[in-house]
């Protein structure tokens, strides 16, 4: 077997350590304002776009790593309180223009991307919930990889929501499981969190309520860099990073 170190590529990864790599990889992309605001540019609102750009230029990347399951904290509920309304129109407008990307982008058929929006999708303008459920239906059927795009969400509400299905569902408090709970929450269809990677990380090491219930066991790597900065060779040394952690488990 090839060194690690010796890896210079994703495919080359996949080839070598494809058994070592994570099932289900989280991304916090954090760093879309402070990136533009780093650039001397006065409108931060460009910084989004910016951040979108790198989503769409690494998104197969992973796939081509081998990542089976992708879920990505887009827009938390604590974002559209703390947003201005300008803010806020300028992020759901990109947010359609990202759905109608997904719907058009060959790749996303060629390899049977399951495209999913989670979150309280419920509370959103009704525009963007329509073209939410227009992705939801459109890749339903696709089994290759599986991407959770999570939108005006918490973890915290992620499992009171688990917790209110569960009681309107009248199912007795000794019947009640960790099994039970999972199959009840946004992320019902996607194994637990390997590994969570978050960008902007200047002040500390958070996750910001981001797959609380998935991350029990999640490893996690914090990086300084602005999400519009992250770039393919990043993801190599992050994916090179978690193949030499020891992952106990509890053991």
């Amino acid at each position: 077997m090839v060194s690690l170190d010796k890896i210079n590529s994703l495919s080359e990864l996949k080839q070598n350590f494809g058994s070592k790599l994570p099932n289900h990889v989280g991304l916090i992309l954090d760093g879309n304002r402070r990136w533009i605001k780093k650039k001397g540019l006065i409108n931060t609102l460009k910084g989004h776009e910016e951040g979108y750009k790198t989503l769409r230029k690494i998104l197969f990347p992973f796939f081509e790593a081998g990542i089976k399951y992708l879920s990505l904290y887009a827009l938390s509920s604590e974002n559209i309180l703390k947003r201005s309304e300008k803010e806020l129109q300028y992020l759901f407008n990109l947010l359609l223009k990202g759905v109608k990307d997904v719907l058009d982008e060959p790749l996303i058929h060629e390899k049977k991307v399951h495209v999913k929006v989670i979150g309280r999708i419920e509370e959103l303008p009704q525009n963007i919930q329509i073209a939410i459920k227009e992705v939801n239906c459109a890749t339903e059927q696709y089994h290759g990889s599986f991407i959770n795009i999570c939108i005006n969400y918490d973890g915290q509400l992620e499992i009171i929501d688990a917790v209110k299905k569960i009681i309107d569902s009248k199912i007795s408090s000794d019947l009640i499981s960790k099994k039970v709970l999972k199959s009840n929450l946004y992320t019902k269809d996607f194994p637990e969190a390997d590994y969570i990677i978050r960008t902007g990380m200047e002040d500390g090491l958070r996750i910001s309520g981001f797959l609380l219930w998935d991350a029990s066991y999640s490893e996690f790597r914090f990086r300084s860099e602005l999400w519009p900065d992250y770039n393919q060779q990043m993801l190599l040394d992050d994916l090179k990073e978690f193949i030499i952690r020891k992952r106990r488990k509890g053991k």
